[in-house]
């Protein structure tokens, strides 16, 4: 939980550097061209203003994405487990052996499969931003895509966290312990906050470095090719 944050503020700052280093790209392709170019990013600038909003949405939007894929693999490890005790004889009473092959296989899939869409918007949401907004709504999107994701990150670790040793609290004896009604609201609490402070949350820090990395490769794209 302690190295869970650690990333948080490190992608953060590590983000930071890439934006200015984005910049520093930038300053760099306009002198090999030969160009003048404007390096003030003002908030009122309308690219920098609409780049803002998109990268501010991007961690809800990879968040989302990110959430429904643990709710779909989880979905077919259930479906796949209600199979097993219903075909193979014994298994309900402890008489048989579970194909446990069979459910290692589904999550392994699905922790590929599942994660192929969040990935290319990682990667198209720079690209798509700079050919249409230039470097000026790039620098925005970054901007708003560290805070946002950097807010986001920490909120979801920490309620993810929270529920899920609420959970654990709850089964220690208070409350009532095991099978009372709170440990019932408390175990709908923990599949929620599982996913928060396992995926979802991490994973943010991913998607912020991410855009940078991206938004830098395709500097001179975006430079030569940009609408504004």
């Amino acid at each position: 939980a302690t190295g869970k944050g650690f990333a948080i503020g490190s992608a953060a700052l590590t983000a930071l550097a890439l934006m200015a280093s984005y910049v520093n790209k930038i300053k760099e392709i306009a002198d090999a061209a030969g160009e003048s170019i404007d390096l003030n990013f003002n908030i009122t600038d309308p690219t920098v203003l609409v780049g803002l909003f998109i990268g501010a949405c991007l961690p809800f939007v990879f968040a989302a994405l990110t959430m429904e894929s643990v709710g779909k693999a989880a979905q077919a490890v259930v479906v796949e487990v209600r199979r097993q005790f219903r075909e193979i004889a014994g298994l309900m009473e402890g008489n048989a052996e579970a194909d446990y092959a069979k459910c290692v296989d589904l999550c392994t899939k699905a922790s590929l499969k599942e994660m192929v869409l969040p990935t290319v918007v990682a990667i198209i949401a720079p690209v798509i931003t700079g050919m249409i907004l230039g470097y000026h709504g790039v620098v925005g999107m970054l901007a708003g895509a560290t805070v946002s994701g950097f807010l986001l990150a920490i909120f979801m670790s920490n309620s993810g966290g929270a529920w899920d040793n609420a959970k654990k609290y709850i089964e220690s004896g208070v409350h009532g312990g095991k099978g009372g009604n709170q440990h019932k609201s408390s175990v709908v609490g923990d599949t929620v906050g599982d996913p928060f402070k396992d995926t979802s949350g991490p994973a943010i820090n991913i998607l912020i470095k991410l855009l940078s990395m991206v938004s830098i490769v395709f500097a001179t794209l975006v430079f030569k090719f940009s609408l504004f």
